[in-house]
């Protein structure tokens, strides 16, 4: 397996509680806290964060004029579901 390339380094400051739990889940996983928080980032931007990227996506199109009219969505919509009946 090839090592992942990395980024520069960031200084991150966190709540003691929180950082208690990732030392605490590090030690029981025998990993490192950057492992654990990189790990915890993955989740966040697989899920919500990818949610964002979608919208902000979203936005980009509509300012730069890639849209299409709902009433033309629903009448496509109608067309092809009369077409499957057919």
């Amino acid at each position: 397996m090839s090592k992942p390339v990395l980024s520069d380094p960031i200084a991150l400051r966190l709540p003691e509680d929180m950082l208690k739990d990732i030392e605490t889940i590090a030690r029981a996983t025998e990993r490192t806290r950057s492992w654990v928080i990189v790990r915890a980032l993955k989740y966040y931007l697989q899920q919500e964060g990818n949610d964002i990227l979608d919208i902000a996506a979203g936005l980009d199109d509509v300012r730069a004029g890639r849209i299409v009219d709902a009433d033309t969505v629903f009448s496509e919509l109608e067309r092809l579901s009369k077409d499957d009946a057919a």
